[in-house]
């Protein structure tokens, strides 16, 4: 009997340890599906490339409103817009034969002429069909709806210069499709025009100010660079426009580039030039946008207003940036840049880093309207000769295209993807 206790004992042994170890591997198992079924509460990751970190984010929030309405629900690898994640400014152009855009320069009669060219005879349309893609998230569709749902009551102001007018002028037709003609009216001036959706109770504004602070060029227009003065320290005849605005949109970056330098005054423009001194260009730029920076902090209450600021529009102006020698500034282009972060001459990196510096120290928070990688890929995009009807241009072609207008941009076309970034920040 003795034989037998033995092999008894160690069977019991064995089943111990097999009990044991089951358990352990069960207790494994459980928590590691509560791992994986549990919100962030230990790593909480904000980069854009742990896009399955925000594709499970996406899965456990809350049912949306009526703003998945404008979500793309394609299946890829992106997740779904959210401006603490989303890199907008990187990307790609993407042709969309089936796009239609929601006005023509044609059915939006609050379009100004420069910004008109399939009216004012552009041959090719091609570029609007271009949709802007985010390497890492689905950047929602400007819905018109959710756009006054978003102004129901409230002022929107575009400030800046003829850029920024081309954004606001962007913003009224995307908006004005869906708006009954009996519940809208326009109300333009010489610095300050007024939309007004009547039914959300709703005004999206535009104020001349291509500097912020003010000039001796303002209004009216002086065409020769050398003759205006910026007065670097004063903006209290634009400023008095903003205040109340619910949302104000700000931009200057075109009208500082006339030169390597700026005349600049501080007090009175009672003396005129003898009282101006020239400043390297980035410096009076610096020095303007402190101003603004100290009126925002000082009269902006962060609750009641956001401020939103637009980076460089670029310009395109050299053909030999993209590699065309044979080309005349962006006239006849048809087709956007390709090449990866592609980088011209006309955006200038040194100006960029001084709006940086200046809206790192303020204390209401400015949010970037990110706008100036994705629209260097556009040189094809630009009013270029068709800011004025073809019967009016001149016959001679090769000045018409030296005058090339590189600035500015066709509408439809690249301003509605910066309101569509806008609306989505919104």
């Amino acid at each position: 009997m003795s034989t037998m206790k033995t092999p008894r004992g160690r069977l019991s042994i064995f089943s111990v340890v097999a009990v044991v170890i089951c358990c352990t591997l069960a207790l494994f198992a459980l928590l590691f599906t509560e791992s994986i079924t549990s919100s962030h509460s230990i790593f909480n990751f904000k980069s854009c490339s742990k896009r399955h970190v925000a594709k499970s984010r996406k899965s456990t929030r809350d049912e949306r409103n009526a703003e998945d309405e404008v979500v793309n629900s394609e299946v890829d690898d992106r997740f779904e817009f959210d401006p603490n994640e989303c890199s907008v400014g990187h990307g790609k152009w993407v042709f969309n034969s089936s796009f239609k855009p929601l006005y023509s320069d044609q059915t939006c009669r609050y379009l100004d002429r420069q910004f008109s060219c399939l009216k004012n005879g552009r041959p090719d349309s091609d570029y609007r069909q271009w949709e802007w893609q985010p390497d890492d998230c689905m950047l929602p569709r400007f819905n018109p709806k959710i756009a006054l749902e978003k102004l129901r009551g409230k002022r929107l102001m575009f400030v800046g210069d003829s850029l920024q007018k081309n954004q606001w002028a962007s913003f009224v037709c995307l908006v004005d499709s869906i708006i009954p003609q009996d519940q809208k009216s326009m109300k333009r001036g010489r610095s300050h025009s007024v939309f007004k959706a009547k039914e959300y109770k709703a005004t999206i504004e535009f104020h001349w100010a291509p500097f912020l602070v003010e000039s001796n060029t303002d209004n009216p227009i002086l065409a020769d660079p050398k003759k205006r003065i910026v007065k670097v320290d004063s903006l209290s005849k634009h400023s008095k426009y903003w205040e109340g605005v619910d949302i104000l949109a700000f931009n200057t970056y075109v009208w500082w580039m006339s030169g390597t330098k700026v005349n600049s005054l501080w007090g009175s423009f009672a003396n005129g030039e003898e009282g101006s001194e020239e400043l390297e260009t980035q410096v009076a730029y610096r020095m303007g946008l402190k101003t603004w920076a100290n009126w925002v902090d000082s009269n902006v209450d962060p609750n009641k207003t956001r401020v939103f600021f637009t980076t460089m529009s670029p310009t395109h102006s050299k053909s030999v940036d993209w590699k065309n020698k044979d080309g005349i500034r962006c006239f006849n282009e048809t087709k956007p840049v390709m090449k990866k972060r592609y980088w011209g001459s006309g955006s200038n990196k040194g100006m960029m880093s001084v709006v940086a510096n200046v809206v790192e120290k303020m204390k209401v928070p400015i949010t970037f309207i990110n706008i100036t990688q994705l629209s260097e890929y556009r040189k094809d995009a630009h009013s270029s000769i068709y800011v004025k009807l073809k019967k009016e241009m001149l016959t001679n072609n090769k000045q018409i295209a030296d005058n090339s207008d590189c600035i500015h941009w066709c509408l439809p076309g690249v301003p509605d993807t910066w309101n569509q970034i806008f609306l989505a920040y919104l």
